[in-house]
């Protein structure tokens, strides 16, 4: 074969190979477009939808609670604590006079708030989580910012101890219940005492504000339970049962709810009934 037919048939090889390659290529385009086109037209799936599982729930066994840590710090009782609404931070309250905030994370003191003449018997951290207010033995109750760790104000009132204090959850009331007999109720944008609810015939042990924000309860050494109208500052019922002094109460958050602890060692559950 001569010279000039080897080069032709060697360029219609190599030609062969690039018409191949570009077919080759073709292919490919034309199946990516083929998939592109039904991805884009397939019907939507909504992924969000929480899949069936055939694995059970966990739920929660405080039976198999484990102990995390111990904090320590304080130089005599603790008589109140609170964790803040975000769940980072924790605040102690001390017969050692002083309030103290933690780290819910690290576990470490994160600040030392010191300022009441007395025993601390109990704080509350505010709804929005930027102030605390602590109740004393020295009869006031001092506002702080969460924030600075500061002194923001104190309160004066009662003639004797403030045994306990809660922050309403909107935020606009503070409600003070003291061994003077008497509960208070404070602005808590103001300062100011609004209204001083007086029934009670010993000491107020305890107060909680229902999730509503109308009604207080409160728990007191004469061994009953008061309901209070926020609205109105009365007297709404009084619960009897307890044998010992009425030492704690909470309210669920159906407000309907109410739980009591007495030093006569029983728990009680009360159900709020239906008016007419």
């Amino acid at each position: 074969m001569s010279q000039n037919n080897n080069d032709i048939w060697t360029f219609l090889q190599r030609f062969a190979i690039i018409v191949g390659i570009i077919a080759g290529f073709s292919g490919i385009i034309s199946a990516t477009i083929a998939v592109l086109t039904y991805l884009e037209n397939r019907p939507s799936q909504d992924y969000t939808q929480t899949q069936p599982s055939d694995r059970p729930t966990p739920r929660v066994d405080w039976k198999k609670a484990i102990l995390v840590k111990t904090l320590t710090g304080h130089s005599n009782w603790v008589y109140s604590v609170a964790i803040a609404p975000d769940g980072k931070t924790l605040a102690s309250g001390s017969s050692d006079k002083t309030i103290k905030i933690w780290s819910y994370q690290t576990n470490r003191e994160i600040a030392t708030l010191t300022g009441h003449s007395n025993l601390v018997y109990s704080v509350a951290i505010a709804p929005d989580g930027k102030t605390l207010a602590s109740g004393s033995s020295d009869k006031t109750i001092k506002i702080w910012s969460y924030q600075t760790n500061r002194e923001i104000a104190t309160l004066t009132g009662h003639s004797n101890a403030v045994l306990s204090v809660v922050i309403a959850p909107d935020g606009k009331t503070l409600a003070s219940g003291s061994s003077d007999k008497t509960i208070k109720i404070w602005s808590y944008q103001t300062n100011r005492e609004i209204a001083t609810l007086t029934g009670h015939s010993s000491y107020v042990m305890s107060v909680a504000i229902a999730p509503d924000g109308k009604t207080l309860v409160s728990g007191s050494s004469d061994k009953t339970i008061k309901i209070w109208s926020l609205e109105t500052n009365r007297e709404l019922a009084t619960l009897t049962g307890h044998s010992g002094t009425v030492s704690s109460v909470a309210i669920a958050p159906d407000g309907k709810t109410l739980v009591s602890g007495s030093k006569d060692d029983t728990i009680k559950i009360w159900k709020a009934g239906l008016s007419e």
